[in-house]
């Protein structure tokens, strides 16, 4: 099984939050809880799902995140 496709960086850098329309985050998967590729809005705590290599943007696509949610996210973001 080959690995997902990533979002471009030329793309990442025209991305907004589709609530506050400010940048997004990459936050890599992280194996240890299986969780997936995601863009991560750290002001709203707001999180959208990469599937099969789309950023799903839709404001009902967000999920909302926990504080301690919010801080493994900012920690995956920042390696």
């Amino acid at each position: 099984m080959s690995p997902s496709p990533s979002v471009d960086d030329q793309l990442l850098k025209i991305l907004a939050c589709p609530l506050d329309k400010g940048p997004l985050h990459l936050v890599p998967p992280d194996e240890s809880v299986t969780s997936a590729e995601a863009l991560y809005n750290p002001r709203l705590r707001r999180r959208y799902p990469i599937v099969d290599g789309i950023p799903q943007l839709l404001p009902s696509s967000g999920e909302q995140v926990s504080e301690d949610e919010h801080e493994e996210l900012l920690k995956r973001m920042a390696t």
